[in-house]
């Protein structure tokens, strides 16, 4: 079982998933052993009670949605962040990592 769960969630769960598979060689290059996945935003409630990720990251174009899903988070006490522009653009998912990284506060 995974040590921490990161939890990306954008329009429809697709254009994050090259991220997610950044991410995860990024953590295996670190020896972090993380379950990382991608949801369309409509399903965030659904994925935070089944899930119950460490930390939730919404992609630049659903982050219109930070202040509604900011209620769902803080009532599961999980950390939320809005992915960098430029990381997410250049599909960097080692510094996207440290990010989540550093809200779970697992550096």
């Amino acid at each position: 079982m995974a040590d921490k769960t990161i939890m990306l969630a954008c329009s429809a769960g697709m254009s994050t998933s090259l991220l997610v598979s950044k991410m995860q060689n990024a953590a295996k290059e670190k020896g972090k052993d993380y379950k990382i996945f991608a949801t369309a935003a409509s399903g965030i409630q659904d994925e935070i009670d089944k899930e119950h990720p460490d930390v939730l990251m919404l992609g630049p174009q659903v982050q219109y949605m930070e202040d509604s899903v900011k209620k769902i988070t803080d009532e599961a006490g999980i950390p939320l962040a809005v992915i960098n522009m430029q990381d997410y653009g250049m599909m960097n998912g080692e510094h996207v990592l440290e990010t989540a990284q550093e809200l779970m506060g697992d550096n």
